[in-house]
């Protein structure tokens, strides 16, 4: 979600950090990966908006904050496709950004996505289906080197 290696990486250890200083808080309702996670992702999402009010970055102009941050992270050696399919992510919304990343990159299951973010399994389906069409239109509408 963040892009970076270094942000994922800080957010990683911000993650772990945060649940060993909280670990009496979790009361076993849940797997400890579906805490953890959960930890991840509100890490994730505040970072992002603690980033876009640092860096003033307009309500119009986030697409073009994060394809510069993908750009300058050194790690990012993807071709155009690759960047062309990055750039077309970066236009969803969060929730299907989110939703995307999660079934497509880490091939999760939609009722372990349900455990983490809380929403059904018909809504992650939606949510999944609008993003892949989204991203398809994009890549169309888009000519790749």
């Amino acid at each position: 979600m963040v892009l970076s290696h270094d942000d994922t990486d800080d957010l990683l250890q911000n993650t772990f950090l945060k649940a060993w200083s909280n670990i009496y808080a979790f009361r076993g309702d849940a797997k400890l990966s579906t805490w953890l996670y959960r930890i991840a992702i509100n890490e994730s999402i505040n970072f992002l908006n603690k980033q876009r009010k640092a860096q003033n970055v307009p309500i119009d102009g986030e697409h073009d904050f994060m394809m510069s941050q993908l750009e300058a992270d050194g790690y990012f050696d993807g071709d155009s496709t690759q960047k062309a399919l990055q750039e077309a992510i970066l236009t969803l919304p969060e929730k299907q950004r989110l939703v995307f990343n999660m079934k497509y990159f880490d091939d999760m299951k939609y009722e372990e996505m349900s455990e983490y973010l809380g929403t059904s399994v018909g809504a992650l389906k939606a949510t999944y289906h609008h993003a892949v069409k989204k991203i398809e239109n994009f890549l169309e509408s888009k000519e790749i080197d």
